[in-house]
C-alpha cells in the first residue's frame, strides 16, 4: 500500500470494504481516489483505482438496463460499535456463541445445517454493544452468497472450529479453502490488495471451542499440523463460560473504536450512559456529523474534558477524540 496514506483515504478504504451496491463503491473509490498521497510510491495505487473506479461506472451502466434482480433481502443493518461475523463449519458452535453473548435466540441443536439464515445479537462490552452475526455453515457444497458482503464489511471475523469432532478439522479448513479462492479472504488483518484493489482481506480471530474436553490440547496439535493460520487464537467453551471474558475483550479492542461522551452548553453533567463510538483517529467533527447532520455546517468550537487536555480545553474541529473525553459542542442558532 502507498506510504503516508491519510486518515480521510483509511476511511474511505473502510467503506468501500462495506460497500453493499455498486454506487456505493464508486462513491468510495472516488474518495479514496482523491485522499490518495500523490507521489511517485502511490503511482501504482493511483493507476488500480482509476481502472477500478472505470470497471464499477460500467457495471451500473450495464445494471440500468438489465431487469432487477428478485430475491429475498439479506442485508442486516449496522449497529453499535462495529460487526463481527460468526462464521464456520457445521455444527462449529456458532449459535451458542451468539446465544452466549447476547439476548438473541438463534436455534441451537447437535444437528447440522440448524442455522438457515444469518441472526444478528448485540454484545455489551461495559457501556457500548458490538454487533455480532452468526451465519450458516459453508461447506465445499454449500455457501451463501451474501456472506462475502458480510465478511467483507466486518470490522471482524471469528472462524469457529471444533477440533474434538471428527471431522472439525476438515470442516475448517473446507471452510478456508473456500474463501481462499476468492477476492473476499481471512487475515490476520484487515485491508486491501495492494496489487488488487478489489481483493479485500477481513481480520479473523481462529476460535477453537469445546476446550473443556480432555482431550482438547491434543486436538488442538492435530489441528496446527494440517491446519496452517495467521490468525490469533481464543480457546472456548461457551457451555462452561471458560475463555468468553478474553474473546469478548478481544472482539471489543479489534472494533478500533473510542468512547466519546457529550454534554450540551447548558449541562453540568454529561450523559455518561450512552457514550457515542467512533474510529480511532476521529475528530470533533467526526462526532458532530454523528450528533446532527447541520452540526459540522454550524460548528463554532468545543470544549473538552479528558486525560489528555486540562478540564474544559476549547478545542477546534480537528482536535483527534480519545477514549472516555467529554465534548460540549457549541453551534452557531
Amino acid at each position: 500500500m502507498a506510504a503516508n496514506l491519510t486518515p480521510q483515504y483509511l476511511r474511505a478504504e473502510e467503506e468501500y470494504r462495506r460497500a453493499q451496491t455498486p454506487e456505493e463503491e464508486l462513491r468510495w473509490l472516488q474518495v479514496m481516489f482523491a485522499e490518495i498521497p500523490k507521489h511517485k510510491a502511490s503511482e501504482k495505487m493511483q493507476v488500480m483505482l482509476k481502472t477500478k473506479i472505470s470497471e464499477v461506472k460500467k457495471e451500473i451502466e450495464a445494471s440500468k438496463g438489465s431487469s432487477k434482480k428478485v430475491g429475498k433481502s439479506v442485508k442486516i443493518p449496522r449497529q453499535g460499535a462495529g460487526t463481527c461475523v460468526i462464521i464456520g463449519g457445521p455444527n462449529a458452535g456458532k449459535s451458542q456463541l451468539l446465544t452466549f453473548f447476547t439476548k438473541a435466540k438463534p436455534e441451537v441443536a447437535p444437528y447440522p445445517f440448524t442455522t438457515q439464515t444469518a441472526t444478528p445479537g448485540m454484545m455489551q462490552w461495559q457501556d457500548v454493544y458490538v454487533q455480532l452475526v452468526d451465519t450458516p455453515p459453508i461447506t465445499p457444497d454449500f455457501f451463501e452468497s451474501y456472506l462475502y458482503g458480510y465478511i467483507r464489511g466486518a470490522e471482524l471475523v471469528l472462524l469457529l472450529v471444533d477440533p474434538t469432532s471428527d471431522n472439525g478439522i476438515q470442516e475448517c479448513q473446507d471452510v478456508l479453502d473456500r474463501l481462499q479462492n476468492t477476492k473476499t479472504r481471512l487475515a490476520a488483518e484487515s485491508g486491501l490488495d495492494e496489487d488488487d484493489v478489489g481483493l479485500s482481506y477481513t481480520k479473523t480471530y481462529l476460535v477453537p471451542t469445546h476446550c473443556d474436553s480432555p482431550d482438547f490440547n491434543d486436538c488442538m496439535e492435530l489441528f496446527h499440523e494440517f491446519c496452517k493460520t495467521p490468525f490469533r487464537e481464543f480457546p472456548i467453551s461457551a457451555t462452561e463460560g471458560t475463555g468468553t471474558e478474553e474473546l469478548r475483550n478481544a472482539i471489543y479492542e479489534a472494533m478500533n473504536v473510542v468512547r466519546v461522551y457529550t454534554k450540551s452548553p447548558t449541562q453540568k453533567q454529561a450523559d455518561m450512559d450512552k457514550p457515542f463510538t467512533l474510529r480511532v483517529g476521529c475528530n470533533v467533527f467526526d462526532l458532530c456529523d454523528q450528533i446532527h447532520k447541520d452540526y459540522a455546517a454550524r460548528f463554532k468550537f468545543a470544549r473538552v474534558w479528558g486525560a489528555n487536555v486540562h478540564d474544559g480545553t476549547v478545542v477546534k474541529g480537528d482536535y483527534v477524540v480519545s477514549d472516555g473525553d467529554v465534548v460540549e459542542i457549541n453551534v452557531a442558532p
